[in-house]
């Protein structure tokens, strides 16, 4: 592990197998992001809410109406200009479109304050960076600026429950950083920048690749997965300077290419999706020490290593459900949650109705399981059964150019 308060970018080393290889040599090419940064020819100032096809404010939401952000890569051929944004309705499931937010490049990844009044992107290219946009009831949201990250192609961040600080991963490069979090929701400069430097990469790999950085439920711990080193690494997080001490390491199989990792809601559990060798594995986890202790790989009911790449689960509130999208299967696999978070039953699989689903979200309530399917310019929605944790298709796709996140809020 090496550590560097420094705004220097590491070298940019290979991505992904599935989407990075192709995608971040496009962004090899795109412009530094610089704190504040505006789309490139626009006027000075905050970056206002575009409308797509009439006035942003034009209709006033209906009790049943909430909002959904969509991220997207805007320096990919046909792909998006900003933040998408959007409305569903919480029983039938339902988008439309109110427009985008411009000013933000490649925000691939969004998450939101635990007060809901700021969203956070990451700008995925080769001089990564995080923005902070503020968010109105009456749609005209504002950037409010972009801070560098210190690395390459960040994919993921999160909020720290306590709201004063954002994580973020830097996958090309390898590294996490923390910023802090203004009372304005505004970010501050980088106060920590940690490159994964041990154990050494994985066969094929060139690097360490930060893909994900989450806290602990239980708040105590931050932990963050990297798909290159094949490794969970578990840190502290101080909260006074911002800064990660790692306190421990779980490796799993070599090549396994672990990317996202979910809690059970008992925070006792949590489920590894492996997105080289296509399989997942139950974690258990202890909060006193943050020691995270990986089960045996099981099936995605996707086939094998190489036929589809996992990306992602969640987990509905209860506790009750899991599911898995699969990438190059393109479904949606539906696992029984047992023995109180210790064991996943698979189900089955569903087609999930896109191409390529990046990225699941469940609505608050756990009623709506949202895909965001990159290859298909589309987002798909299923209505979740409470009992039996069936998935059913909540109309035709919602498209919108390479959405590759879904936020519903």
């Amino acid at each position: 592990m090496s550590r560097t308060n420094s705004g220097a970018v590491p070298p940019a080393g290979s991505t992904d197998g599935v989407t990075r290889r192709r995608f971040l040599g496009v962004l090899a090419g795109a412009s530094a992001v610089a704190a504040g940064a505006a789309t490139a020819g626009a006027a000075p100032g905050p970056a206002r809410a575009q409308a797509v096809g009439g006035p942003h404010e034009a209709v006033l939401p209906r009790a049943a109406t909430r909002s959904l952000f969509l991220g997207t890569y805007t320096s990919e051929a046909g792909g998006g200009t900003g933040v998408g944004l959007a409305t569903y309705d919480s029983g039938t499931g339902g988008i439309s479109a109110t427009g985008t937010l411009t000013g933000v490049d490649n925000p691939s990844y969004l998450a939101a304050h635990p007060d809901g009044r700021t969203l956070y992107t990451v700008n995925e290219q080769r001089a990564g960076g995080v923005t902070a946009i503020a968010l109105s009831e009456g749609g005209a949201h504002t950037v409010l600026g972009t801070r560098a990250t210190g690395g390459a192609g960040p994919t993921h961040l999160s909020v720290h429950p306590g709201g004063r600080w954002l994580l973020s991963a830097n996958y090309t490069s390898g590294s996490v950083a923390v910023h802090p979090i203004g009372a304005t929701g505004a970010l501050g400069e980088r106060t920590d920048l940690v490159t994964h430097s041990a154990p050494p990469p994985g066969p094929g790999q060139d690097g360490p690749h930060a893909h994900q950085i989450i806290t602990s439920p239980d708040g105590g711990h931050v932990l963050a997965v990297d798909l290159g080193n094949d490794t969970v690494y578990t840190y502290r997080l101080d909260t006074t300077a911002g800064t990660l001490a790692r306190v421990s390491y779980a490796t799993v199989r070599a090549g396994a290419g672990p990317r996202h990792l979910t809690f059970h809601p008992s925070g006792a559990f949590a489920y590894l999706a492996n997105e080289l060798d296509n399989t997942v594995v139950v974690c258990a986890y202890d909060a006193a020490t943050g020691k995270l202790t990986p089960g045996q790989p099981q099936s995605t009911g996707a086939g094998g290593a190489g036929s589809s790449f996992p990306a992602q689960l969640v987990v509905t509130p209860d506790g009750g459900f899991a599911y898995l999208a699969n990438r190059g299967h393109n479904s949606l696999t539906r696992y029984a949650v047992e023995a109180d978070g210790a064991r996943l039953r698979l189900l089955d699989t569903v087609p999930v109705g896109g191409d390529f689903p990046r990225q699941l979200a469940l609505s608050p309530t756990g009623e709506l399981l949202f895909a965001a399917n990159q290859r298909s310019n589309s987002v798909t929605v299923f209505h979740v059964d409470p009992s039996g944790g069936e998935l059913r298709p909540a109309g035709r796709p919602f498209m919108f150019p390479v959405a590759v996140c879904a936020l519903p809020l």
